[in-house]
């Protein structure tokens, strides 16, 4: 198995009396999306600067691309990619303009032309920052930091404040860089962003980890009740169907907690079928990812 990207061991910082990173441990494999996700203060920034070679560590060991990151030199900052949550674009400079700029400080750049088709600006090439809209101006920044072709890009929460149809285009931007080969480290807000685009997840709460895991075992989400919800046919009453069973929203939608969720569907339809009625917004769902995120988050706080 190849050697992590990022590993960290008892990873330690703290501001005065406050301990603001209280022994993280976690490792980021080559080619994968690792998402990071905690609340406001548990710790997420002052980690993420510390992998970025900005912060120094109170105590723990880190490497990053098989070095410190505290004593990393250019060679190693040329390899890493940062696009931080409010990018700084010069918005008299156009697309092409900015790319060439930020193409002089590596040594072995990708082309140009080359990065605005990855993060699809082919249109806006001679277009100025400030005309771009907020969806563009994120894929720019984006560009810019691929334009090294590092092996390592940490994104900070690249949509926030976009709308849902930017956001949709920049998920594919995001996830294009895993076909490149590239190992991202995501930190964002949205948990359906991370439950999108993510490979494996780690939470920390207060300075500490959560959990961690792939969405499909964590906060072991596979064993937690799945939800059976449909709306009430007419003239039948919540009394008559089959299982337990709670009737919300005056009674007019039915919602099951079963950790046997086939089980369940088998006796409702066969109930149904019996009697001729359509069970309509007949579904099924697991914990989303959110839902884990605010149950573990919530315990964490206590």
């Amino acid at each position: 198995m190849p050697d992590p990207v990022i590993s960290i061991r008892g990873l330690r910082k703290s501001y005065g009396d406050i301990e603001a990173v209280r022994g993280i441990d976690l490792d980021v494999q080559p080619g994968e999306i690792f998402a990071f996700l905690g609340p406001n203060g548990a710790g997420k920034t002052t980690t993420v600067e510390i992998l970025e070679g900005y912060r120094k560590r109170g105590g723990g060991e880190v490497t990053v691309l098989g070095e410190d990151p505290e004593k990393a030199g250019r060679a190693w900052r040329e390899r890493i990619g940062i696009v931080l949550q409010s990018g700084r674009l010069d918005p008299y400079l156009t697309v092409r303009e900015s790319l060439d700029l930020y193409a002089g400080y590596y040594s072995e750049p990708r082309p140009v032309d080359e990065v605005i088709e990855l993060v699809g600006l082919e249109g806006k090439a001679e277009a100025r920052a400030s005309v771009l809209s907020g969806g563009q101006q994120r894929r720019l920044d984006v560009g810019m930091a691929l334009i090294g072709d590092p092996e390592l890009l940490f994104l900070d929460e690249p949509t926030t404040g976009f709308d849902p149809s930017a956001r949709r285009h920049a998920w594919d931007t995001i996830a294009g860089l895993r076909d490149l080969g590239k190992t991202v480290f995501l930190t964002t807000h949205y948990m359906d962003e991370a439950q999108r685009l993510a490979d494996r997840v780690t939470i920390i709460a207060r300075g500490e980890v959560v959990v961690q895991g792939t969405l499909e075992n964590l906060g072991d989400r596979e064993s937690r009740p799945a939800t059976v919800s449909f709306r009430l046919p007419d003239g039948v009453a919540a009394s008559e169907l089959p299982g337990q069973v709670a009737a919300v929203d005056g009674g007019a939608t039915v919602s099951l907690s079963t950790t046997t969720p086939v089980a369940t569907l088998n006796e409702l339809t066969g109930w149904a079928i019996e009697r001729g009625l359509d069970l309509e917004g007949l579904e099924v769902t697991r914990p989303t990812l959110e839902d884990i995120y605010l149950s573990l988050t919530a315990e964490a706080s206590e």
